[in-house]
């Protein structure tokens, strides 16, 4: 399944599973995809990302910087500026994330009657 031998996610002592449960976190998915190829301040960040708290931006973009997929660029100006954007590493992301965006445009309607079905027999 894995490309190294010393990975294997399924495994709990892998080093991976830190990885992909950052992946598989809603607001990272949604950050890295906000993101795209541009650089945007917090505040730009926060009004693409509705319904997401300051704090919540502010760690997800601080585990983003720290795993190499976000950079932080802070402009010494009065007021002082910050701006985030992909890394090379982050941006290898928006082609999966594109894949699950688009399975997920594609299948919703039909998760959707599943639940009602699934519901009404409970």
């Amino acid at each position: 399944m894995s490309h190294h031998p010393e990975f294997d996610v399924l495994m709990i002592t892998c080093p991976s599973r830190a990885s992909l449960a950052r992946i598989a976190n809603k607001w990272t998915a949604m950050v890295v995809t906000a993101l795209g190829d541009e650089r945007l301040r917090f505040t730009e960040l926060r009004t693409v990302l509705t319904g997401i708290s300051n704090k919540v931006l502010t760690v997800t973009l601080r585990d983003l910087e720290r795993d190499g997929l976000v950079a932080r660029h802070v402009y010494e100006e009065k007021p002082p500026r910050v701006e985030y954007e992909l890394t090379e590493l982050g941006r290898t992301l928006l082609g999966p994330l594109e894949a699950l965006w688009r399975w997920a445009d594609e299948h919703t309607a039909k998760v959707l009657a599943a639940r009602e079905r699934y519901d009404a027999h409970r």
